[in-house]
């Protein structure tokens, strides 16, 4: 749990990052115009583009998954697979105490 704690936290630490851009004056100007260039504008964007790429890697994986010739777990299996992880969470060393 200790490492969700800190990856929790990492969203709202701050970094200040100075972008240099090479664009068009019109692309520069209509994106200035429309606030594009500002902080939040910008990080909406890369959030946006962060997320579709994940959604992007988690397809291709299922697609790679699909594609292997692995027969299906069973739902016993899956259950104890379930309870495994489960009772490994709990095991005192899995939470750093």
């Amino acid at each position: 749990m200790r490492f969700a704690k800190c990856e929790a936290a990492r969203q709202f630490l701050r970094m200040v990052l100075e972008l240099k851009l090479d664009l068009s004056e019109a692309i520069a100007q209509e994106a200035k115009d429309k606030g594009l260039l500002e902080s939040p504008a910008v990080e909406r964007m890369l959030r946006a583009e962060l997320k579709r790429s994940r959604v992007d890697q988690l397809f291709a994986a299922a697609d790679r998954l699909a594609g292997q010739d692995v027969p299906s777990l069973t739902e016993a299996e899956v259950e104890a697979e379930i309870q495994a992880a489960r009772a490994q969470r709990r095991a005192p060393d899995a939470n750093g105490r």
